[in-house]
């Protein structure tokens, strides 16, 4: 499984269309802050009520802890009883997904039952992480099954199901995962097919589809929303690694980049408007946080009226409100989380 060091937990925290907002908006932009005194926040998702989760702890990232906040408040929920842990989705009624280290510092997946983080299994292997949950409280996530190997599953009435792969070869080295999730049950995440290529999927009713790709047979799905459109990274024939917008039909769309000709965008968010958030790695190496909203991608530093001390480095989930949370960055390298809305 992934390992504990501060700089990978940020990492990894790093047609038939919808009507899409097709102008542009600017927004008000609130920095949260952190929870306590000096520290770092980093914000995964964001639900219908403007409720937040993610991960929060001391400057020196020796230990996070997975919080909630809502109406100017942070909560902190802790782990599993390990120095790790990050809540990665947020659903309607506050529930929270993500996963956490235990005391013995395993990886476990858990869901939140009022201030409380409840274990909800693994596939045999000892370990699981969970990235995303509805409004109905099914968790998505990967987990090593007794062959070591990651595969995707679901979690839904308190049973873990695996959902299979594409074909990835066996062995822990072929990471398997489901990343998003929608209301319908619909499933998207990513994975290796059985000639070694990496593959964004969708699942739903026992089914696994392959999704296409920009070009080549490298995709990452992160995020589906209620209309079944997906979100993530892919590589173009070029060789250019941009975020898309897949749908239904089997079309896809490049949503290009924004800060060079070689500049790299991983799309994280989808609300049900099409509306996609995510991230870009300038030619320079520099990472932006943008916006598409179904005309152009944007970056959001240009589209509030920021502290100059502060860059918005990644957009991770946006509402149906068009609310979106940021991570942000000052001159210091310390990391807050922000909440950016629509202004009218």
């Amino acid at each position: 499984m992934r390992t504990s060091s501060l700089r990978l937990l940020l990492s990894l925290m790093l047609a038939i269309t919808a009507p899409a907002f097709c102008a542009t908006h600017t927004y008000t932009m609130i920095d949260l802050g952190v929870p306590a005194g000096d520290g770092f926040a980093v914000p995964r998702a964001i639900n219908v009520s403007a409720q937040i989760t993610g991960a929060a702890g001391p400057v020196d990232g020796e230990y996070s802890d997975v919080f909630v906040y809502g109406s100017g408040t942070f909560t902190n929920l802790g782990t599993l009883g390990g120095n790790s842990g990050i809540g990665n989705g947020i659903n309607a009624s506050g529930q929270v997904a993500g996963y956490s280290t235990n005391a013995s510092g395993a990886y476990r997946a858990f869901i939140s039952n009022g201030d409380s983080l409840i274990d909800i299994g693994d596939l045999g292997g000892g370990s699981a992480v969970a990235y995303a949950l509805n409004d109905g409280g099914q968790v998505v996530g990967s987990s090593v099954t007794e062959d070591g190997s990651n595969h995707p599953f679901l979690y839904s009435n308190g049973q873990m199901i695996d959902l299979g792969t594409l074909g990835s070869p066996e062995g822990g080295e072929w990471w398997n995962s489901a990343e998003g999730i929608n209301n319908s049950g619909a499933v998207t995440g990513y994975g290796y097919t059985s000639s070694g290529g990496l593959s964004g999927f969708t699942w739903s009713n026992g089914v696994m589809t392959a999704l296409p790709n920009l070009g080549e047979e490298w995709t990452e799905a992160y995020a589906i929303n209620n209309n079944g459109q997906v979100t993530g990274i892919s590589a173009n024939k070029k060789g250019d690694s941009h975020a898309f917008i897949a749908n239904p039909d089997g079309k896809i769309k490049d949503l290009g980049a924004i800060g060079g000709k070689y500049a790299v965008s991983w799309g994280f968010g989808i609300n049900d408007s099409g509306v996609v958030v995510g991230r870009v790695e300038t030619d320079d190496g520099a990472y932006e946080a943008f916006v598409y909203n179904g005309k152009k991608m944007q970056n959001l530093n240009s589209l509030v009226k920021a502290d100059p001390g502060w860059t918005l480095i990644e957009a991770r989930s946006v509402n149906n409100a068009g609310q979106i949370v940021c991570t942000g960055e000052n001159t210091q390298g310390n990391l807050h989380a922000f909440l950016l809305t629509p202004a009218q």
